[in-house]
């Protein structure tokens, strides 16, 4: 893994630089079509109709259950969550084969990089898929951590969030800047003491994306621009 260089704060002492916590999925990794297809082969299994992408991002929202709540007008029973979360997973695994990089992730994780700043993976997506996927796709070396979930599916990202950032060390919350694709995101950067910049390239619409209080761009540059700004 790649080592941030620190500035030096004039008594000796390295001062921490800004850093980038990315989201994987529907940020970093351009998958909002095979999450479509996903969900829709999943719903068919299940009977629910299904979902266009405008309609998706209008209501995905997590903990997850509470999207099929919105969906179904109930909460599905612990049975139903199981064979739902399994079977999107399925699919998605299938479907994900004809993903990539979102356009222009590998020019700004290396940018910034280069300019002596640090940067690291955080997402939901099972710890032990993301690894070697990131690993494949050539941009490992460009994070001092990539971490994904380790535990059940479906929650949020904030306990997580906490760990994360601890676990990076010479990290300063308050020069981190979390670039995700869901109000989760945002909310787990707030209670881990960071900031957060939204892209509306994923699972959410601009409007819900909105109320969250924090900027949102539509692309990942200006994503990498604002952070630079607000992480300064």
């Amino acid at each position: 893994m790649a080592t941030a260089r620190a500035k030096d704060r004039g008594d000796g002492m390295a001062q921490p630089t800004a850093h980038i916590v990315w989201d994987w999925n529907g940020t970093l990794f351009h998958d909002i079509d095979a999450v479509i297809a996903a969900t829709n082969s999943a719903f068919a299994e299940i009977g629910l109709e299904p979902i266009t992408l405008e309609r998706y991002r209008e209501l995905y929202c997590v903990p997850v259950p509470r999207f099929y709540e919105r969906l179904m007008g109930r909460l599905p029973t612990e049975d139903e969550w199981l064979v739902m979360d399994a079977t999107f997973h399925r699919y998605y695994t299938e479907h994900r084969a004809g993903c990539g990089l979102a356009e222009g992730a590998e020019t700004l994780l290396a940018s910034w990089q280069a300019a002596g700043r640090s940067q690291s993976i955080l997402s939901m997506f099972g710890h032990d898929e993301l690894i070697p996927l990131v690993r494949d796709l050539g941009i490992a070396s460009r994070f001092v951590r990539v971490e994904g979930r380790t535990g059940p599916s479906g929650g949020s990202k904030s306990a997580q969030m906490v760990r994360h950032l601890a676990a990076l060390g010479r990290v300063d919350p308050g020069r981190t800047v979390v670039i995700g694709d869901a109000v989760d995101d945002a909310v787990a950067a707030r209670d881990a003491g960071a900031r957060a910049v939204l892209y509306t390239g994923g699972s959410h619409s601009r409007s819900s994306l909105t109320a969250a209080g924090v900027p949102v761009v539509d692309s990942l540059t200006e994503a990498v621009q604002v952070a630079e700004e607000i992480a300064a």
